[in-house]
């Protein structure tokens, strides 16, 4: 069949062409949308969940609604080494001109560019070693301090406000927020803190892996308060076989049904996975239907793919010290595992991993599901771990 008419789209963020098994969350964004927009107090979303269920994509269309909505957005994604005020800075600077630009623009939307003025002097922002600023005079006294817990939180304050003024409101979307600072969550919490008691249009919205509510908890006791943690997990077996077999029927082919139940073995419901199993088996298939045959055809170069492309890029990361962590994970097989029995199959203490395995949480490769528990999180990353590291000694 045609590649260039192939409707899935195995990609890091890339909309599927059909998002099924979202709708309660989605629901759950529409009602935030509309409750901060009218200015009533409604938990902001933190979206926790493994790597490939689609955390990136709802974002994305949750940013959608947003606008459809009135909203202004802006969508960042944050990084291991770079700091919230760098993030943050230019998108801020973009949305309070475009503000600034709307006909009648009033005090609070210039106050607001002081008030960024005042924040970026106060974190001495530089890119590349060119400083960062803006040509207006900084709001002494304001968001100047450099804490970002007290400076965040009026900087929030100054751009809601301008929005309020513009009669708009602001979501912040935020994806791979695991990836910030305690101080910096700290400061985001805070900050939200600040618009429920202000009550001001303006929403975080954000998406991480699962170790995200225990960094706000222990950031801010208060943050489950402030905040929904849902949890994306992997597609149930009729909701995987739909997003496979709409978009296929769409194009005027068929999926068997056993090559679908194969699909869902293969991949346990995890968008991702399912996109790159149904694109290489479209490709594969000479003419419709898609049957068993072909999605077992196309699963080696599915493999290699994944290897190559989703596995590989996270491993070659590690420390040699890393790697035998989860392979030693990856023997004791694809749940989660006792800290005691990984360092049992290294021949060493709990204390003795105790530094790699925080290394490993760093940057995002293991969690903790429960105390004394670590689990990947990145789905069938125990199977890679096998085939890269064939040979294990206890």
């Amino acid at each position: 069949m045609d590649p260039i008419t192939n409707p899935f789209s195995p990609g890091a963020g890339a909309p599927p062409p059909e998002l099924v098994g979202r709708d309660s969350l989605l629901e759950q964004a529409r009602i935030l949308l509309g409750r901060v927009k009218q200015k009533r107090p409604e938990k902001s979303l933190l979206l926790t969940g493994l790597r490939g269920v689609g955390k990136t994509v709802l974002l994305n269309e949750i940013e959608r609604m947003a606008k459809k909505d009135g909203y202004q957005s802006i969508l960042l994604e944050a990084h291991e080494e770079k700091p919230l005020g760098e993030l943050i800075f230019p998108a801020l600077r973009s949305l309070l001109y475009d503000l600034d630009r709307v006909a009648g623009a009033g005090d609070k939307v210039k106050r607001g560019l002081a008030v960024l003025r005042s924040f970026i002097g106060s974190i001495k922002l530089t890119v590349n070693d060119v400083a960062l600023g803006l040509d207006i005079e900084p709001a002494k006294g304001t968001a100047d301090s450099g804490d970002l817990e007290i400076d965040l939180p009026n900087l929030f304050v100054a751009v809601a406000e301008a929005a309020e003024e513009r009669k708009t409101a602001v979501a912040i979307l935020i994806d791979e927020i695991q990836y910030l600072s305690k101080k910096e969550l700290g400061a985001l919490i805070m900050a939200m803190h600040k618009m429920q008691q202000k009550q001001l249009p303006l929403v975080l919205l954000a998406a991480g892996l699962p170790v995200l509510p225990g960094m706000a908890g222990e950031s801010k006791s208060y943050a489950e308060r402030l905040f929904n943690f849902p949890d994306i997990g992997a597609l149930s077996e009729s909701d995987a076989a739909k997003a496979l077999r709409d978009p296929a029927q769409a194009a005027g082919v068929e999926f068997q049904d056993d090559a679908l139940k194969e699909v869902f073995c293969l991949t346990h419901g995890y968008p991702y996975f399912l996109q790159e199993w149904a694109y290489q088996s479209w490709n594969m298939a000479a003419a419709s239907p898609i049957t068993l045959k072909i999605v077992q055809d196309a699963t080696p170069e599915v493999m290699r793919r994944l290897d190559k492309n989703f596995f590989r890029v996270r491993f070659d990361r590690l420390t040699p010290g890393e790697k035998n962590f989860l392979r030693a994970m990856a023997y004791l097989g694809p749940d989660s595992h006792r800290t005691g029995d990984i360092a049992a199959t290294l021949g060493t203490t709990v204390k003795g991993i105790g530094p790699v395995r925080s290394k490993l949480i760093k940057k995002g490769m293991i969690y903790s599901p429960a105390h004394g528990d670590m689990a990947f999180t990145v789905p069938l990353f125990d199977q890679f771990m096998i085939r890269a590291i064939p040979e294990f000694k206890q």
